[in-house]
């Protein structure tokens, strides 16, 4: 039998953190409850859970802080959860790698269906990275390389570290030079049809890549006004 998926759930509230729990496990999966960023991170090395259910205000550490820590070691897909329901505060966890984001109250069914998309994403993602058979994924221009095979974008010889999203949908508009595509057609291509956010995440992305990438000579990321983005070759 195959081994339990396991999720990691942050939260302060007992009672919050405890319903959660149940509805995933009654969806078969293996749990693990921290009330705290310092405890979440302890526990996550140990547990090496596959997905994680965040909380943004915790004591001590919050959950903006937590998801930094993360991100530096482990690509788990992650929900963040808030009682805030600001753009701002969506926009910030996008941006610093949250693969959902999800405000309090919400539908313990609603969320435990979101955990399922983001571990399918999850999963053929890393099928991607591992399949042995499948040729190498790389589109290259003057100072720039995006690898999909082993996740690596070169600018001008210089590593730059991006979390997947921002590396899929960079590799996906540049494998596409001078095609203009929606900002829907981008979220189902990247998120995947399933994804309950909005077009804003694509444009967040976007902002995050151009902020570590910036045009070249030869080519540039274009906001086609009304419409979407290109890779425009110069």
């Amino acid at each position: 039998m195959a081994d339990k998926q396991k999720v990691l759930i942050v939260d302060d509230d007992e009672h919050i953190a405890e319903l959660i729990s149940l509805y995933l496990i009654k969806e078969c999966y293996e749990t693990r409850i921290a009330p705290d960023g310092e405890h979440a991170l302890s526990v996550f090395g140990e547990f090496a859970p596959d997905a994680m259910v965040l909380d943004i205000m915790l004591p001590g550490m919050d959950g903006y802080q937590v998801l930094r820590e993360v991100r530096k070691r482990s690509d788990c897909p992650v929900i963040m959860l808030s009682a805030k329901g600001e753009v701002f505060d969506k926009v910030l966890g996008l941006e610093l790698g949250a693969d959902d984001y999800m405000v309090k109250p919400f539908d313990s069914k609603e969320l435990v269906a979101r955990v399922k998309a983001i571990l399918r994403r999850h999963a053929k993602t890393a099928g991607a990275k591992t399949e042995e058979q499948e040729p190498s994924k790389i589109v290259t221009y003057p100072g720039l390389s995006v690898n999909l095979s082993n996740y690596e974008v070169l600018c001008d010889g210089e590593r730059i570290e991006m979390p997947p999203k921002e590396l899929e949908l960079l590799y996906f508009l540049a494998s596409s030079p001078n095609r203009v595509f929606t900002r829907e057609q981008l979220l189902d291509r990247i998120w995947g049809y399933e994804y309950a956010g909005d077009t804003r995440t694509v444009d967040v992305h976007v902002k995050r890549i151009r902020e570590k990438i910036h045009d070249h000579e030869s080519w540039a990321i274009l906001t086609v006004w009304g419409v979407g983005y290109k890779f425009s070759l110069k």
